[in-house]
C-alpha cells in the first residue's frame, strides 16, 4: 500500500484519541513525548482532509486540562511521599534536584508555574502533581491549568497546521519526503524544547541560590 493510501486509511478518532490520550498522561506526570505526538499529528491533519484540526485541538486541550487535573488530586493525596516514589521510579525525570527546581518555580511563580509550565518540558510533568502536594487552592490551579492548557495546546495545533498547509503547496501529497519532513520537525521541536527546558532550570538554579525554599503556596 502506498504511504498516501495508507495515511488515507487512519481512522481520525485514532488520531484524536492517541492525542489526547498521550497529552493526557503527560499532563498527569508520566514522561511522554506529547509534543513530539501533537506537533505530528497537526502536520497531518494539514495533509489529510479527514482528520479535523478543530476536533484535534479540542482533543488536545481536554487531554492537558483533564490530565493536568487528575495530577493535581494524586498530588494532593499522595504528598511527598509521592514525588519520593516519583524519584525511584523515574530519576531522570524526577529526582531530587528536579523536584528541587519545580518547587522554586512554584514559591517564585505561584499559579504562574502551572501556566508557564505548560510550554516547559521539565515543569509540563510536574505541574499537576506538584501544585497538588504543595496544597495550591484547586481554583487558582484550574485557572492556569485551563488557561494555559488552551493556549499552548490550541495554539500550537492553529501554528502547526498554518505551516503544514503552506509547506504542502511546495511538498505536494503527502508522500515520504512529507513524512520525513513531520518526522524532522517534531524530533526539532522536541530538541529545541529540551534545550529551553534546560536553560530554564539553569537560570532558576542561580535565581535560587542561597535562598530557603517555601515549605507551601496554599496561602497565595
Amino acid at each position: 500500500m502506498h504511504i498516501q493510501e495508507w495515511l488515507e486509511s487512519v481512522p481520525a478518532v485514532a488520531v484524536y484519541l492517541m492525542v489526547a490520550g498521550v497529552i493526557g498522561l503527560e499532563s498527569l506526570g508520566i514522561p511522554l513525548p506529547g509534543e513530539i505526538v501533537l506537533v505530528s499529528a497537526t502536520l497531518l491533519a494539514a495533509s489529510q482532509d479527514h482528520i479535523n484540526p478543530y476536533v484535534l485541538g479540542v482533543c488536545a486541550v481536554a487531554g492537558a486540562i483533564v490530565g493536568d487535573s487528575i495530577g493535581y488530586l494524586i498530588g494532593r493525596k499522595g504528598g511527598k511521599p509521592l514525588l519520593e516514589w516519583l524519584g525511584r521510579k523515574f530519576p531522570k525525570h524526577f529526582g531530587a534536584h528536579h523536584v528541587a527546581t519545580a518547587e522554586r518555580a512554584f514559591t517564585k511563580w505561584g499559579m504562574w508555574a502551572v501556566f508557564i509550565g505548560r510550554f516547559i518540558a521539565l515543569l509540563r510533568i510536574f505541574a499537576g502533581p506538584l501544585a497538588g502536594v504543595l496544597k495550591m487552592p484547586y481554583w487558582k490551579f484550574l485557572i492556569a491549568n485551563v488557561l494555559g492548557g488552551i493556549i499552548w495546546a490550541g495554539g500550537t495545533v492553529a501554528l502547526i497546521y498554518t505551516v503544514g498547509k503552506v509547506a504542502e503547496e511546495w511538498i505536494g501529497k503527502f508522500s515520504y519526503l512529507g513524512l520525513v519532513a513531520a518526522v524532522l520537525f517534531g524530533v526539532g521541536s522536541f530538541v529545541v524544547m529540551r534545550i529551553k527546558a534546560k536553560k530554564a532550570q539553569a537560570k532558576a538554579d542561580r535565581e535560587s541560590a542561597g535562598q530557603p525554599v517555601a515549605e507551601s503556596v496554599a496561602a497565595e
